[in-house]
């Protein structure tokens, strides 16, 4: 009897404010929604970051006297590079690309631009040193070794193109959290102002429990049960709504040629049961801070 009058009670409460209990159910999908994206999004740039940084090169572009003269780095000066590379601790391999090798690159990369590959010949791309390390975090280290060495035309770090496009990604997450942040606030002003018009419209019955001898939690039980069940039910619509941005938009977008996939898996576990479990905790909390500040008789 007294858990079928504390869930009627909760019922209740929901019906009776019904509207506020809709907004509190949508603001807390939403901010759940949003944190579940940023989530993803440090999931999917950790990936990035792996897959990216195994491939890293930096690229030794030479001098046009070498380009031009030395097709296969056999003269002293490329071959004095290469060798003095190939011996860095800090380099895996080295691989040489003369100027028609990277022309043929250039004509595949650009393959749907015919005019731009008219405009482009041959003696237009450098030959270069292409070096791969054992650890892309030190690839400053090598340009600031060999780029004023004889015969190098300049070097290009691959990383810290990959860092301003990381950079990018990690800006838009922040932004995700920012947003989460500000309709969390929402939210749970949301479910204290729900609990206390629950409380106020239903203080002639708590009181008459507290005189025949209820105790404080029995009478306060289903306020703080209303906020859980409206935060999990926010919580289980904020997963719905990643469920169709993923089906929707995400899966035509990350198609695991540049982005990694996010995979059914990903979003079910463990990011769904982190949106449930944080919204639970905190609608209880919320509820409970509110009874003790609110309900005090």
């Amino acid at each position: 009897m007294r858990a079928s009058f504390v869930f009627s009670e909760v019922v209740t409460g929901l019906r009776r404010n019904v509207t506020m209990t809709i907004a509190m159910i949508l603001t807390t999908a939403v901010s759940l929604a949003m944190l579940g994206g940023g989530l993803l999004a440090v999931r999917t740039i950790d990936k990035m970051k792996s897959n990216f940084l195994a491939d890293v090169e930096v690229s030794v572009y030479l001098t046009d006297d070498i380009s031009a003269n030395d097709k296969n780095c056999t003269q002293s000066l490329c071959q004095s590079l290469r060798s003095d590379l190939q011996s860095n601790d800090g380099v895996e391999s080295v691989v040489f690309e003369n100027r028609d090798q990277a022309f043929d690159r250039f004509k595949k990369i650009f393959e749907s631009q015919p005019e731009l590959i008219q405009l482009t010949g041959p003696e237009s791309l450098p030959a270069s040193l292409h070096v791969k390390l054992k650890d892309p975090d030190r690839s400053e280290s090598i340009v600031q070794q060999y780029s004023t060495k004889p015969g190098v035309r300049k070097v290009d770090d691959q990383k810290k193109f990959l860092d301003r496009v990381f950079n990018a990604f990690n800006g838009v997450r922040n932004m995700a959290f920012g947003a989460a942040l500000i309709m969390a606030i929402a939210a749970l002003l949301l479910i204290a102002n729900t609990i206390q018009v629950s409380a106020f419209t239903r203080r002639t019955e708590v009181g008459i429990m507290r005189l025949v001898g209820a105790t404080r939690w029995y009478t306060q039980l289903p306020f703080l049960l209303e906020a859980v069940v409206a935060g999990a039910v926010g919580a289980i619509l904020g997963i719905i709504m990643l469920i169709i941005t993923k089906a929707g938009f995400l899966d035509s977008v990350f198609t695991g040629d540049v982005f990694p996939k996010i995979t059914m898996l990903e979003l079910l576990f463990p990011v769904a049961p982190i949106l449930l479990a944080v919204s639970v905790v905190i609608s209880a909390i919320t509820g409970y801070v509110t009874l003790r500040l609110y309900v005090r008789h």
